[in-house]
């Protein structure tokens, strides 16, 4: 089988599969349907993504999607505050792999921009990005061996304001040791309220830490998210 579902007693459906190339394209298929049901449905759809290695052969497998690429908006679930010319830069990942060939067409909406600190750039994309088409149709997470996703890491100072599922923020400035540079990302509350909440995960190391996070304590940031969702969470993983 291409595919393996199982059926687990948990806030997640966990979809396994062979191989990542079948993973990508199965992915792929159900974004591209949510989408197009959404345009639709109301002539635009919207798609937040996350950056890192994992989505990168996703997202070329979806710019040779057909779909009607301009009524979508393309946007970050977080970013590093790094200019798009920095290697580190998620903007940057999305438009060399996902704003290609046929995604060209898609409006893109990132969450960097140039301003005194970091504190006002998160302020300027929460009253910017109001505009947007929200709740999301589609949310793709990613998640690191630390059990952190969107930038939720574990040691950031505002973690709790971070997961809070009735913010009425859109984008929150992050400072985490860990994470490496200060950061934005979308709040928990426009991720949870996604019509489509998916989880991208990959590898032997990347399972074991998701299977850990589940069951571990203290709470890891993809547990309290997975569990905070109103609805199961879909979980995309393959070897």
């Amino acid at each position: 089988m291409a595919r393996k579902q199982l059926t687990m007693a948990e806030p997640y459906n966990w979809k396994e599969f062979t191989d990542r190339t079948t993973l990508e394209r199965s992915l792929a298929d159900t974004i591209v349907n949510r989408l197009a049901s959404s345009i639709t449905k109301r002539g635009k759809a919207l798609i937040a993504v996350s950056g890192g290695n994992t989505p990168k052969k996703l997202f070329q497998v979806l710019s040779n999607a057909d779909l009607a690429w301009d009524r979508v908006i393309v946007t970050l679930v977080d970013e590093r505050f790094v200019p798009p010319s920095s290697p580190r830069s998620n903007a940057a990942l999305v438009s060399e792999n996902l704003l290609q060939n046929k995604a060209a067409a898609a409006r893109f909406v990132p969450l960097y921009k140039d301003a005194t600190s970091l504190e006002d750039a998160a302020s300027s994309d929460s009253v910017d990005m109001q505009t947007l088409p929200w709740p999301a149709d589609v949310v793709i997470l990613g998640m690191g061996l630390d059990g952190h996703t969107a930038s939720f890491f574990p040691d950031a100072g505002n973690l709790a304001s971070l997961l809070d599922s009735a913010s009425t923020r859109t984008v929150l400035p992050v400072h985490a040791q860990s994470a490496g540079e200060p950061r934005l990302t979308l709040s928990a509350a426009r991720i949870l309220c996604a019509g489509f909440l998916a989880l991208h995960i990959e590898g032997s190391e990347k399972r074991a830490a998701f299977e850990q996070a589940m069951t571990n304590e203290p709470k890891k940031p993809i547990r309290s998210v997975i569990e905070a969702a109103p609805k199961p969470v879909e979980v995309f993983w393959a070897p």
